[in-house]
């Protein structure tokens, strides 16, 4: 049972209403982000009854979300434990292991000299321009926008014990056709 008397939930209603979710008698507009708001609702009310302090609260907000999102709490070791075989009948007997303990750390004997990588490495980013139609906008246009995208190129070799970035490298690739944007890395033009 979600306690709604508790501060935090009192602060997350407030902001549900802020970011337009709900309607003015606390009514969710849409089904799927008022389960979502209520899934939450219930996660704060358990958080809040454990009194965390100042402390400990970033301390347990920081190690659920690590391990709600699959991450390693820890470097990873690379030791035999840690690792899945996967085995095909159609990659003519290349053995590839997949870390158990996060799932985009892979070895294969045929790829890097048989050295661990990591397939969110990088992700690669451009600026692409769009032509609005008038029934998208209003009005027409172009619209410029950043598109993301990865590839094998994203793989990255990796050294024991490895932690885990919190984000992968972002790298800016100029656009053949255009040169229109100067280059530029995740924050700017270099």
């Amino acid at each position: 049972m979600v306690n709604k008397m508790s501060n935090i939930n009192k602060h997350a209603e407030r902001e549900f209403n802020a970011a337009g979710w709900t309607n003015p008698d606390g009514t969710f507009k849409d089904e799927m982000q008022g389960l979502m708001c209520k899934q939450v609702l219930e996660l704060l009310d358990l958080f809040s009854s454990h009194n965390h302090s100042g402390t400990t609260a970033p301390y347990a907000l920081n190690m659920f979300k690590t391990l709600a999102s699959f991450k390693p709490l820890v470097p990873l070791t690379g030791k035999d434990d840690e690792w899945v075989t996967h085995q095909d009948e159609r990659t003519d007997g290349v053995m590839l292991r997949q870390n158990k303990r996060c799932s985009s750390v892979f070895q294969q004997s045929d790829r890097f000299d048989g050295q661990a990588y990591n397939i969110d490495g990088k992700v690669f980013w451009n600026w692409c321009e769009r032509d609005l139609d008038k029934d998208e906008e209003g009005y027409p246009g172009v619209a410029v926008f950043k598109s993301f995208y990865t590839n094998s190129d994203s793989f990255v070799t990796i050294k024991f014990p490895y932690t885990i970035p919190d984000k992968p490298e972002y790298v800016y690739v100029q656009p053949e056709d255009n040169n229109d944007f100067p280059p530029q890395n995740e924050y700017g033009v270099l």
